[in-house]
């Protein structure tokens, strides 16, 4: 296998990691790339690393160290080498995606004008054709017509060309236009909780509709999770790639994990709009995280010194033991303030930075919600306020976050929930209603339209106050939520005592059986013992007399909506209040109307 040697300059002096680079092989992690319409894996992305146990293991500290020595160009080179001749090994069969800056590219033609992956892949056992150059952000390069030239030769040779995180860097749509590539990868950015961000969804599908003008395929970066992986498959992305899908790995995987065969299998519409508190709101702290490189031990303070300047907006650095596990905190003011002492480079410099980490730093996982992050907010330990935190997935190191960035979205959501939300359950309310009844609709996809109200609701809240009457409603929300497929079925508070519960969950009126038998059972003991023995309460009715009302009661009216029988929101709104106007009148618990022009159920 190919490795890299001679990438010091001639009359420099050799530090720890640059001697590692030149006796060590480089090795590939492939990660894979999916087709989400055919449930396949399209393609693996090549990523190179340096060697294993060094400061220059992560491509962040291997590329920062040939930028230094002026050979970027050589360590692309032979990433890409190093990469074919690993897949070849293992008989990859799908598309291989290798990185390449637009330099590179450029200095690649000059060494074969005429057939320019010649060299690059000979000996390698990967044909032209089934390579993808993937033109990375970082590196503008020179003119776009020289760059155009090369990129017709390597297409003319059977390659393909990808941009690389689009939306980041240099990336534009007028280089879009230009290079007119077969594939654009979307920076992670856009991804990272794309199902709770009405914007980033907007964004993306303007995206995609700029794809199909130009006959270009995207693909999702950076999908860590179940609910983005679905969004943007209902979006109509044609490939998507992240940790959710499948980590980097020394061996070439073919197959997709349980977890990724579950959500594509499974064609239910995402639910988009975030619930509140009651519904255990889904803004992850995954948002927050600043993607860092992080340090081993052995790693010299020169080193540390070096990647602060690099890296100006860091505030800390994170040192990980070679299984990725965080060991402590690097405070960027503290240790610089340090390292301006008198004599403290000459002393420390070349000395391994673990003395001077903060040990036991705050680790989140980035699962964890910002309501759970609260509790953070609220505790004796402010270290967050000037270390931040380190955000892992299992235990092992994502990247950082800081305080300032938690502070911000904790009130964003509050605000953002306030906006949408019924103030009393923060569940979502009529705009985030219709906008998922549409989403539902413009899917062609058939589901339920429930409308859930409570009978004899309204001499019980005169009778037991304005108190007892909003702990009936919250017990409502939360015995909906708990029998809702949190990822199918979508649970909306329209006002007063009246909900929308839109399911995609085919066991529909099996759970809607369960809320009635829940409610009701929990309903009773907000009555006092009295009203529980006869069975209900005396109470005014509308016109002033006294009557006798039964214990409050759910009633649920739904609609089935089939493909094409409802063309807006407003209509399948209208249907489930009429079928709620009929359980109602029936005095039945579930009234189901199965469609237009089908005979009405009643359970």
């Amino acid at each position: 296998m190919p490795t890299l040697t001679d990438l010091h300059a001639v009359n420099r002096p050799l530090s720890s990691p640059e001697r590692l680079v030149d006796q060590t092989a480089l090795h590939a992690v492939f990660q894979p790339v999916i087709d989400l319409a055919r449930g396949k894996v399209y393609g693996h992305e090549s990523l190179i690393r340096g060697p294993r146990d060094t400061d220059i293991q992560f491509p962040d500290a291997l590329f920062a160290l040939a930028q230094r020595q002026g050979r970027v160009v050589e360590l692309e080179r032979v990433a890409a080498r190093v990469g074919a001749a690993s897949y070849a090994a293992q008989r990859g069969c799908a598309k291989l995606f290798v990185n390449f800056g637009a330099t590179a590219l450029l200095a690649l033609a000059r060494q074969n004008p005429v057939r320019p992956l010649a060299s690059l892949l000979a000996d390698t056992g990967i044909d032209a054709s089934q390579l993808v150059i993937e033109l990375t952000e970082d590196d503008p390069g020179p003119g776009s017509d020289d760059l155009g030239r090369v990129l017709r030769q390597l297409r003319e040779q059977g390659a393909m060309l990808a941009l690389d995180d689009f939306g980041n860097g240099y990336s534009s749509l007028r280089r879009w236009a230009e290079l007119q590539p077969d594939i654009v990868k979307i920076d992670r950015y856009f991804a990272r909780d794309v199902h709770l961000d009405a914007r980033k969804m907007q964004a993306l599908r303007a995206l995609l509709d700029i794809a199909e003008a130009y006959g270009t395929r995207l693909v999702a970066e950076g999908i860590e999770t179940a609910d983005e992986l679905g969004a943007v498959r209902d979006l109509g992305f044609h490939y998507a790639q992240g940790y959710f899908l499948d980590r980097p790995a020394l061996g070439v995987n073919h197959h997709l994990n349980q977890a990724t065969l579950e959500v594509l299998e499974h064609r239910q519409v995402a639910v988009y709009p975030p619930s509140g508190p009651v519904a255990h709101n889904n803004h992850h702290v995954d948002a927050l995280r600043v993607d860092a490189p992080p340090v081993l031990p052995n790693t010299t303070n020169d080193a540390v010194v070096a990647l602060f300047h690099q890296t100006p907006a860091l505030h800390a650095v994170c040192v990980v033991d070679t299984a990725s596990r965080p060991l402590g905190l690097i405070n960027r003011r503290d240790f610089m303030d340090r390292y301006t002492q008198p004599y403290h480079k000459e002393l420390y410099g070349r000395r391994s930075c673990e003395p001077f980490m903060r040990a036991d730093p705050i680790l989140v996982e980035r699962a964890q919600t910002l309501d759970e992050m609260t509790a953070l907010l609220l505790s004796g330990d402010q270290r967050y306020l000037t270390d931040g935190f380190v955000i892992v997935d299992d235990g092992r190191y994502l990247g950082l976050g800081t305080g300032e960035q938690l502070v911000r979205a904790v009130t964003e959501v509050r605000i953002e929930a306030a906006r949408h939300a019924n103030p009393l359950t923060f569940l979502p309310g009529n705009i985030p209603i219709s906008a998922h009844i549409q989403r539902l609709l413009d899917h062609g996809k058939p589901f339920t339209a429930c409308y859930g109200d409570l009978n004899h609701f309204k001499p019980f809240n005169d009778e037991y106050g304005y108190w007892r009457g909003d702990q009936m409603i919250r017990l409502l929300a939360e015995v909906l939520i708990s029998q809702c497929n949190a990822r199918r079925d979508f649970v909306g508070h329209v006002g007063g005592d009246d909900f929308v519960i839109l399911f995609q969950s085919e066991d529909w009126q099996e759970r809607v059986e369960r809320m009635l038998e829940e409610f009701n059972t929990r309903a009773a003991l907000l009555y006092d013992e009295t009203a529980r023995a006869f069975g209900g309460i005396e109470a005014e009715d509308r016109q002033g007399y006294l009557a006798f009302f039964p214990l409050t009661t759910l009633a649920v009216g739904a609609v089935r909506i089939q493909p094409g029988s409802y063309q807006r929101p407003e209509e399948v709104a209208s249907a489930a209040a009429l079928a709620k106007h009929a359980v109602k009148q029936r005095g039945v618990g579930l009234y189901i109307e199965e469609s237009a022009n089908a005979g009405p159920a009643a359970a």
